[in-house]
């Protein structure tokens, strides 16, 4: 079983940068895919940035050329770094990890982009 969490997002306006952070926990080991999905209030559910255990990335078109997913992998951690945020980019954003076909996911943190 894996524990995800969390930390960093916040308030920026638009132009600005955030740092969102991820760290599981658990038997990490069988952690493969690891990626960041994002909800907008009234919206479905959306993938943000994937990364896999050998480091290829894809990334929604919508944030190409402005995110940027790492990960660590003997620390189990993932990152998304976002810059020239957008209002549109305005959502509760999701760690999660996948073990064995099975993802386990994060509580969600809050990204808002206002003037």
């Amino acid at each position: 079983q894996v524990q995800v969490v969390e930390s960093g997002g916040g308030s920026v306006q638009p132009g600005g940068s955030l740092r969102l952070s991820c760290a599981a926990s658990g038997d990490t080991n069988t952690i493969d895919v690891m990626g960041w999905n994002r909800q907008a209030p009234g919206k479905q559910r959306e993938m943000v940035a994937i990364i896999t255990k050998g480091g290829h990335t894809n990334y929604r078109d919508s944030v190409k050329g402005r995110f940027t997913i790492s990960r660590d992998n003997p620390k189990a951690t993932v990152s998304l770094q976002m810059s020239d945020l957008q209002p549109e980019d305005t959502a509760v954003y999701f760690c999660y990890v996948s073990t064995a076909g099975y993802d386990n996911w994060g509580q969600g943190t809050q990204v808002t982009v206002s003037v």
